[in-house]
C-alpha cells in the first residue's frame, strides 16, 4: 500500500463510498484560524518552502517546532535565524521519525495536495523535494489567495482583537467578488478577559479610543463593546472566540466590578484570584448578551496550560510551542453554572465548547444538553482541538457528540492554524467522519442508505457551518 493512497483512513467499503461520492468535493468553511489578514491582502509569494511552511512570522508553526525540539534540532534552525535550507533538512529529519503522529500524515497530505509530491519526506528525499517545491512556491498558484481559493475554501474567519481597526479586512473586502471567498473577522477579547495579564490600563484606553468611549466602569465598558460588536457585524463578523485557560464561576455586583476594574487599570498585579474570577464571570455574561443580541456564535477554548517553560517563554514569547493540555479541575461544571445563570434571562447565544482535555468532553456534551432550545443545535461540542487533532481524537469527539446530542447538526472541522497549507486537515477530518459512519453501517447500527448518510456527511462537511453561522445572509 502506498503512503496516503485514495482510501487513506477509510477502512471499510461504506466509508469509501461516503467519502468519495459525498464528502471529498465539498467546499470548506474555516470558521476559526490564525491567518493574518495582512498576509492575505498583500498576497505575496514566499521565497521558499521553509518560509511558507515552517516559520515566517505569523505562519510560525509551533506544532512542528515541538517535534523538532524533541529531535534535538538547535533553536536557531527552529525559530532562529539559521540557514533556511538547513531548517528544511532539520524538518525532514524530524518528520521521518514522526510515524504515528498526525503531523506525519498532515505533512505528506500537504506535499501531495499542494505540490503533487507523492513520496515520503526524509533526509534522503529532502534535497529533491526542496528543489521542486521551491519552483512551485514562486508560481501564481502559491500566492496566499490562490492557496485558499484552489482548496475550495468559501469562508475564512480570522482571530481579531475587539480593539482592531480591521484595516486589512476592509481592503480584502473590496476584492471579495474576485477572490471567490470571504475573509471575516472573529472577535477574540482575550486581552480584555485576562485582566491580570499585560498592561491592562493601556489596553482599556486603546479599546476605549477605538470605540469612542472612555472606559471607566461597567456601563462604559458595555457601551464600548456594543460599539465594537456593531462594527464587527458591519464587517461581516458572525463569531466571537474566548480563550479560557481556566475558569471559576463567581457572581459579583456592578459596584464590585467597578472597583476591580479601577484597581486593575492602576496595577493589575495586585488582583486576587477571587477578584479575577468575579470580573471574568460578569464580563463573560455581558459578552453572552452581546453575542446573542448580534446573533454571533460564541466559542470557548478551555483548559490549556500555557507557556509552561518560563525561560523559553521569556525568550520567544507566546505561541512558540510551550503549551500543553490543561488539567483544570471542574472547569466544565463551572461553565454549567455560567450557562445556568444566563438561562435565567434567556441570554445564551449559539455556543461551541472546546477543551484540550478530552476528560472534559463527556461532561461538556451532557451538560450542554440541559440548555438546548430555540435554535437547531444551539450548543455544540467543539471538534477535537489542538493536541486531540488525531484520528483517535476526532473519532472520540464525533462519537461523544453522536451519543449525547445530534451529530447530523454538527458544524464540523476548522484548521486553528497559522499556515496557508493547513486545509488538508479538513480532508483528514472528513475521512475520519466517513470511516466512523461506515463502521456503524457495517455493524448494522445505521442503514446502508447512502443518500441519507451522504447528506449527513455533506452537512457536517460544509452545509451546517454555512447555515449555523449565517455567513451568506
Amino acid at each position: 500500500m502506498t503512503l496516503l493512497n485514495e482510501d487513506f483512513l477509510l477502512t471499510n467499503d461504506p466509508a469509501k463510498t461516503l467519502y468519495h461520492d459525498y464528502a471529498e468535493n465539498m467546499p470548506i468553511i474555516d470558521y476559526h484560524c490564525h491567518l493574518e489578514p495582512k498576509d492575505i491582502y498583500e498576497n505575496k509569494n514566499y521565497p521558499n518552502i521553509t518560509r511558507l511552511w515552517l516559520n515566517d512570522g505569523s505562519l510560525g508553526d509551533h506544532y512542528k517546532w515541538r517535534l523538532e525540539r524533541a529531535n534535538g534540532v538547535p533553536e536557531d534552525l527552529i525559530t532562529g535565524d539559521g540557514d533556511e535550507y538547513q531548517k528544511f533538512l532539520a524538518w525532514a529529519g524530524t518528520i521521518e521519525k514522526s510515524i504515528g503522529n498526525p503531523l506525519y500524515e498532515w505533512t505528506h497530505l500537504e506535499l501531495k495536495r499542494f505540490f503533487g509530491i507523492d513520496e515520503p519526506l526524509t533526509t534522503k528525499s529532502a534535497p529533491a523535494i526542496w528543489k521542486k517545491a521551491n519552483e512551485l512556491v514562486q508560481s501564481e498558484a502559491f500566492k496566499p489567495r490562490n492557496l485558499i481559493k484552489n482548496m475550495n475554501v468559501k469562508v475564512v474567519c480570522t482571530t481579531d482583537d475587539p480593539a482592531s481597526d480591521l484595516h486589512y479586512h476592509k481592503l480584502i473586502r473590496e476584492d471579495e467578488a474576485e477572490n471567490g471567498f470571504k475573509v471575516l473577522p472573529a472577535m477574540r477579547p482575550d486581552n480584555l478577559v485576562r485582566i491580570n495579564q499585560g498592561d491592562f490600563g493601556a489596553y482599556l484606553k486603546k479599546l476605549g479610543d477605538v470605540a469612542g468611549v472612555e472606559i471607566t466602569d461597567y456601563d462604559s465598558l458595555v457601551k464600548a463593546l456594543d460599539n465594537r460588536f456593531k462594527f464587527f457585524t458591519e464587517m461581516g463578523g458572525r463569531l466571537s472566540d474566548h480563550g479560557l485557560n481556566s475558569y471559576h464561576y463567581r457572581k459579583i455586583s456592578k459596584d464590585e466590578f467597578n472597583q476591580i476594574l479601577a484597581k486593575a487599570a492602576k496595577d493589575n498585579t495586585q488582583l486576587t484570584d477571587a477578584e479575577v474570577d468575579g470580573y471574568t464571570t460578569l464580563l463573560l455574561e455581558e459578552l453572552m448578551r452581546l453575542n446573542k443580541q448580534y446573533d454571533f456564535t460564541m466559542q470557548y477554548h478551555m483548559n490549556v496550560l500555557r507557556n509552561a517553560n518560563g525561560p523559553m517563554f521569556r525568550k520567544l514569547g507566546a505561541d512558540a510551542g510551550f503549551d500543553s493540555m490543561g488539567s483544570e479541575p471542574g472547569i466544565a461544571g463551572e461553565m454549567m453554572k455560567l450557562l445556568s445563570d444566563m438561562a435565567e434571562e434567556n441570554n445564551i447565544p449559539k455556543t461551541i465548547l472546546f477543551s484540550t482535555n478530552p476528560n472534559d468532553w463527556l461532561e461538556l456534551a451532557t451538560g450542554m444538553q440541559s440548555f438546548q432550545g430555540d435554535v437547531k443545535q444551539k450548543l455544540q461540542l467543539g471538534c477535537a482541538w489542538w493536541f486531540n487533532d488525531t484520528r483517535e481524537g476526532m473519532h472520540d469527539q464525533l462519537r461523544i457528540m453522536a451519543q449525547q446530542s445530534l451529530l447530523p447538526n454538527f458544524v464540523g472541522m476548522l484548521t486553528d492554524s497559522r499556515s496557508f497549507l493547513s486545509y488538508p486537515r479538513h480532508e483528514y477530518f472528513r475521512r475520519v467522519l466517513c470511516d466512523l459512519i461506515g463502521e456503524w453501517v457495517v455493524r448494522g447500527q445505521v442503514p446502508d442508505d447512502y443518500a441519507y448518510l451522504g447528506q449527513i456527511v455533506q452537512d457536517i462537511s460544509y452545509n451546517n457551518a454555512k447555515n449555523y453561522f449565517g455567513f451568506f445572509k
